[in-house]
């Protein structure tokens, strides 16, 4: 709980509201990443979100599918 209490406060919005079960580490490292590589908070919380889509997609096309609508997420936006 010390992780998610140090993230700041849009990082923990996003992971409450997070599809997947995250690790507060991993969202902070991706974040960090891409806010570093474009320097804007907003573009690095769009990443996060596909990000996770990618791993929805992935997963769901694992367990259900290729023709499941997440299986045939549009992953390029």
């Amino acid at each position: 709980m010390r992780e998610y209490d140090r993230l700041p406060a849009d990082l923990r919005a996003w992971l409450a509201s997070a599809v997947l079960p995250w690790r507060p580490r991993s969202v902070s490292r991706s974040f960090s990443r891409t806010l570093a590589r474009t320097g804007d908070r907003n573009l690095a919380l769009a990443e996060l979100d596909r990000l996770q889509l990618r791993l929805i997609a992935r997963d769901a096309a694992h367990v259900w599918g290729t023709d499941h609508p997440y299986a045939m997420a549009d992953l390029d936006r």
